[in-house]
């Protein structure tokens, strides 16, 4: 294809994409190949593919069924998600030689819809940090600004899907995985209730307490049929019917407010909301932060040396050079926590909903930032820094989003406003579990108010 071919085609959301083929303006293979062409291209500057499936992809599309609703849209697995076939690194030199074997019904689902993975995306290592440098990969470099990075977990899907690589990438979200890479990557990030979404891989406590799966998109339509679709729902439009009730909350688990330019952002996304006749207040959650921000620390350290133990009794000693700093760190802070302090982080997530019982019968949803700045340079995350300083300036960073999973709640980063330096910074809308529609519908109202189509990173 010609560049010219490449860039308009990279700037169609999926439904357009796929509108192509339908139509039969495109040949069936037409989207797949610009979406290798534009990996080629990219892909040596970003490092958000971690493998090619061109030779699978185009054998695809070549007996793909053009009556399906994305038939031959082309998209990338993140490295977490097993699919037959296919490497399943997970971000990890540990896994480096594992293939996935089993196709579970949230990528059976996507092949269902037309869908065609035509890669796997990077990641940080088995999801466990909020930036994508992974010792086996390298970094992946934000597509705004090539000295930061894309955050995480779900680093390259985000990357990928703001430069155009793919209308489509699946992301994974355990404390924010989903939601921090749309905010700094300028795309739309949710995050479904827990279980609201088909299931993405094999039976884990920490994963099903804490995880939920979705597709990334740069526009609410594709964002709706992707939510829409993989709880099993019929696809169809979503408005609001009435004003909502928003509170603006700024604080982070760890107490504290982010950056300035966060909490100027945020006012600008409270004001758009205002004057589309909703009702703002500033109202900060009646929770105990302190004890929900212990409660994740245990949480995450119980995930982290589970596997480490995996891979001990699998790999010997050897597992110890191969699992990352960061991870092995993480499995020593799990080895000091007492069946005390598991039972007061589970005692204080169960708590949650007790507590906003009456806060959500005075407001719908809340606004909140993401992170508590754009993303950070490289190597400020790199999960071979000394343990406790990156501990620090990560959960520093990441501790606006991890409530939504404890409680199971449902998220919406949105790419409405920049934050310093023109950098992008996602404002985030969450509410009680189950408000999945009423979410998908105010992003759909913002997205006709203040469009951001418009914006596409230097890379792109």
């Amino acid at each position: 294809m010609m560049a010219s071919d490449l860039q308009a085609l990279s700037l169609l959301d999926a439904h357009d994409q796929a509108a192509l083929v339908a139509k039969g303006e495109v040949p069936p293979d037409a989207l797949v190949r610009a979406a290798l062409e534009r990996i080629a291209a990219l892909n040596p500057t970003l490092n958000a593919v971690s493998h090619v499936a061109a030779d699978y992809a185009l054998n695809a599309a070549a007996r793909s069924d053009r009556s399906a609703p994305m038939a031959c849209v082309p998209y990338l697995l993140k490295a977490s998600m097993e699919y037959p076939g296919f490497p399943w690194v997970s971000g990890s030199r540990a896994c480096r030689d594992r293939v996935g074997r089993n196709r579970y019904p949230f990528a059976a689902a996507m092949d269902a819809a037309g869908l065609i993975p035509v890669g796997m995306s990077t990641m940080p290592e088995f999801g466990l940090i909020g930036s994508g440098e992974a010792l086996v990969y390298g970094p992946t470099r934000n597509p705004w600004d090539l000295t930061r990075g894309a955050g995480g977990s779900s680093s390259g899907a985000a990357a990928a899907v703001a430069a155009g690589l793919v209308p489509f990438a699946t992301g994974s979200d355990g404390g924010g995985s989903i939601r921090i890479p749309a905010s700094h990557c300028g795309i739309i990030g949710f995050k479904p209730s827990r279980n609201w979404n088909l299931r993405t891989r094999a039976v884990s406590l920490i994963d099903d307490l804490l995880a939920s799966d979705g597709l990334y998109g740069r526009s609410m339509r594709d964002t709706v049929w992707a939510a829409q679709t993989l709880r099993m729902q019929k696809p169809g439009r979503l408005a609001l019917d009435r004003p909502l009730r928003i509170a603006v909350s700024l604080s982070g688990l760890d107490g504290q407010l982010p950056e300035p330019d966060i909490v100027a952002m945020i006012g600008q996304s409270a004001r758009l909301c205002a004057d589309l006749g909703h009702k703002v207040e500033n109202r900060e959650l009646p929770l105990d932060l302190a004890a929900l921000n212990r409660a994740f620390d245990i949480l995450w350290s119980y995930g982290a040396g589970e596997v480490a133990d995996i891979f001990q009794a699998k790999l010997g000693t050897a597992a110890s050079d191969l699992l990352e700093p960061w991870t092995m760190g993480l499995a020593q802070r799990r080895r000091d926590i007492a069946p005390d302090d598991l039972a007061g982080a589970l005692s204080a997530i169960g708590r949650i909903d007790l507590h906003l019982a009456r806060f959500w019968e005075e407001f719908d949803m809340v606004l909140s930032p993401v992170a508590g700045s754009t993303a950070p340079k490289l190597g400020v995350l790199a999960p071979d820094r000394a343990f406790d300083a990156l501990w620090r300036d990560h959960f520093r960073h990441v501790n606006h989003t991890q409530l939504q999973n404890m409680a199971g709640y449902p998220g919406l980063s949105l790419p409405l406003f920049e934050g310093a330096e023109g950098m992008p910074a996602g404002a985030m809308f969450w509410t009680g579990h189950g408000g999945d529609d009423l979410l998908l519908a105010l992003g759909t109202s913002l997205e006709a108010a203040h469009p951001w189509a418009h914006r596409r990173p230097p890379v792109a």
